[in-house]
């Protein structure tokens, strides 16, 4: 069943003069990432998210770590001092609290987000 499309009100503000919502004329562009370093999600076959309490992972390029990080308890790690869009590719090795390596995956260049499955 269709259903009638509601067209937002003005909004009276607390002076009560009434000021109209400006919209755009033409969508909005997205130029440039969504996120500014880079993000990776280590979720299961199934996309649910690992819970990686305790979890870090490793950047390495050309057998040097370049930077390290905690994932949160929702499978996510973000490397605060990589910009996106990447540069360089990079290879992402996941370690439990002990440090046993979990995972090792070839992150390419020219990414902002990257997930682990499995």
């Amino acid at each position: 069943m269709a259903s009638k499309r509601v067209k937002p009100q003005p909004y009276v503000t607390g002076s009560g003069k009434m000021v109209r919502r400006e919209v755009p004329s033409r969508p909005i562009r997205q130029t440039g990432p969504i996120f500014d370093r880079l993000t990776v999600v280590w979720v299961q076959f199934n996309g649910v998210p690992f819970d990686t309490t305790g979890f870090f992972a490793q950047l390495v390029r050309n057998g040097r770590v370049v930077s390290t990080a905690s994932f949160d308890r929702f499978g996510v790690v973000r490397f605060n001092n990589i910009p996106t869009l990447t540069n360089v590719s990079y290879t992402i090795r996941t370690f439990d609290r002990n440090g046993f390596l979990f995972r090792s995956r070839f992150i390419p260049a020219r990414v902002e987000t990257f997930a682990i499955i499995g």
